[in-house]
């Protein structure tokens, strides 16, 4: 019987990692801090107006991360500070590694 050789059930694609971060724009430059309570705080120069803070968000995020725009979406909080990021193709640890070497 021909057919495809069957494809593997889990590929790097299939990692999903959700984050939570605040969000402060209109900042001095791009940036990643911890916040005392352990979580990310990301600051970006775009104004919050008209979408452009969460195009800044997934346009950093995404070079920060070495990923496409597409693997960084934006799943709530889109007109609040507060936001829940999932990332697609990259681990948990990947991701917190990666982020805590940009945070200060």
């Amino acid at each position: 019987m021909k057919g495809r050789p069957s494809s593997p059930k889990h590929k790097q694609t299939d990692l999903i990692t959700t984050l939570a971060v605040r969000i402060q724009p209109r900042a001095s430059k791009n940036g990643i801090s911890r916040m005392q309570d352990g979580s990310l705080k990301i600051r970006l120069t775009a104004p919050p107006v008209d979408g452009a803070a969460n195009e800044a968000l997934v346009k950093f995020l995404s070079d920060t991360l070495d990923l496409s725009q597409s693997q960084v979406e934006i799943v709530s909080g889109h007109t609040s500070r507060e936001k829940r990021i999932k990332i697609s193709g990259m681990s948990d640890a990947e991701v917190i590694r990666l982020l805590n070497k940009g945070a200060q």
